[in-house]
């Protein structure tokens, strides 16, 4: 359970930070990392290792609490939430698409060319985001965003929402690796927001 609700943390982490991005311009740098890093952890052995520890959900799960008590503020969370999920029931069924991703994930985990960590990481955001156009974005339904135009036309932005949206898809594979489905979302609400409760730090 605690598993499923670290999984199910990292798709509301990504999609809250979709949000903060795509109307503000700004989102949490320390989340985005972990959404990031989450993505490029190919060989991770548990959920623990793929996002490094519990504290680094923090924004996700007081999302996914939030959403659980039926707070309106993260509608849009929610609705990207769900999008998201979607996409992995179509996704699940493109065997060579996954094959190339997790090749080419593991080429942009690599990529060091010197510089400064944070140029790193929009390096890698900008190749995740490229890799995104050719491959998820062709699959149906297409995760509209909503936003202010003026934050949506920055290259930077835009190749960072791209990453989170591929880092919750990522998160959405092990959601349903864990057992998550639309029941256990319908019936298991009550234990959801208990589990989700533990991740916050004390």
């Amino acid at each position: 359970m605690k598993e499923r609700t670290m999984a199910l943390a990292g798709i509301f982490q990504a999609t809250e930070l979709v949000r903060q991005a795509a109307n503000h311009g700004t989102w949490s740098g320390y989340a985005a990392d972990t959404c990031l890093e989450s993505l490029l952890a190919i060989e991770a052995d548990s959920v623990e290792d793929i996002f490094g520890s519990a504290q680094r959900l923090r924004l996700g799960a007081e999302t996914l609490i939030s959403v659980l008590q039926g707070d309106r503020r993260y509608m849009e969370s929610l609705g990207y939430a769900v999008s998201i999920m979607q996409l992995e029931n179509n996704f699940r069924k493109k065997g060579t698409m996954q094959a190339r991703i997790g090749t080419e994930l593991q080429y942009i985990a690599e990529i060091d060319d010197g510089t400064e960590i944070h140029e790193i990481k929009d390096l890698q955001a900008k190749k995740i985001a490229q890799l995104y156009t050719q491959t998820i974005s062709t699959i149906a339904p297409r995760i509209v965003i909503n936003g202010r135009p003026q934050h949506l036309q920055i290259d930077r932005t835009v190749n960072w929402i791209r990453t989170l949206l591929f880092a919750g898809l990522r998160s959405a594979v092990l959601w349903r690796q864990m057992g998550g489905g639309r029941f256990s979302l319908m019936f298991g609400r009550k234990k959801m927001l208990e589990q989700a409760e533990t991740l916050l730090p004390g």
